[in-house]
C-alpha cells in the first residue's frame, strides 16, 4: 500500500505522466479561475467611480481572456507531451484564422467599430442623438454601447439596436450639444 502511495505521489508531481499533467491542469485551472474572479471584482470596484463603464467592461473582459491564454500557454509549456502540439496548433490556427476572418467579416467589422466607439467616444451613455433608421429620422437616447451593438431608446420607448459598424459610419446629430471628454 505504501509503495502505491509513493508511486502516486511521485507521478502526481511529474508533468510527464498523465496523473501529473492532470494535477497541474487542475492547479492551473484553479489559479486562472481565481485570477479571473479577481479581475471581475476589481473591475466592479472601479466601475462604481465612473458613469460610462463601457471601456472598463471591455478591459475587464479582455484581461480575463489574456489571463486564460497565458495560463494555457504556461500549462502547455510545462507538459512535455504538449510541446509538439504548439507547433501544430500554430499552423492550424493560421489557416483557421483566415477562414474565420472571411466568414465573420460583418461581426469583425462590428467589433472593430466597437473598439473605435469605446476608444474615441463620439457618443456616451445618456446622449440624445438623431439618426436615420428604417422608420425614418429618429431621436433616441443612448442606453448602452457594447463592442458589437449600441442600444438606444426612442421617444416612443422602443429599443433601437444598431450594429456598431453602422453606428460608426453613419452621420448622427447629438441633440443636447454637449461635448464628450
Amino acid at each position: 500500500m505504501s509503495s502505491l502511495l509513493n508511486a502516486l505521489q511521485r507521478d502526481m508531481f511529474n508533468p510527464a505522466t498523465f496523473l501529473g499533467a492532470l494535477f497541474y491542469g487542475l492547479v492551473f485551472f484553479v489559479i486562472v479561475m481565481l485570477l479571473g474572479r479577481l479581475v471581475r471584482k476589481l473591475s466592479k470596484r472601479v466601475e462604481s467611480h465612473f458613469t460610462d463603464v463601457t471601456g472598463i467592461a471591455f478591459a475587464s473582459a479582455f484581461v480575463q481572456v489574456v489571463v486564460f491564454l497565458i495560463g494555457f500557454i504556461l500549462y502547455a509549456r510545462l507538459i512535455p507531451a504538449l510541446h509538439s502540439l504548439g507547433t501544430t496548433l500554430l499552423a492550424g490556427v493560421s489557416v483557421v484564422s483566415v477562414v474565420l476572418g472571411l466568414a465573420a467579416q460583418s461581426t469583425l467589422s462590428n467589433l472593430i467599430a466597437g473598439f473605435s466607439l469605446v476608444l474615441y467616444r463620439p457618443i456616451s451613455i445618456g446622449d440624445s442623438v438623431q439618426l436615420s433608421t428604417p422608420k425614418g429620422l429618429v431621436t433616441a437616447k443612448v442606453e448602452q454601447v457594447s463592442l458589437g451593438y449600441s442600444h438606444l431608446r426612442d421617444t416612443d420607448g422602443q429599443e433601437i439596436i444598431v450594429p456598431n459598424s453602422v453606428m460608426i459610419s453613419s452621420v448622427m446629430i447629438r441633440m443636447d450639444g454637449k461635448k464628450n471628454q
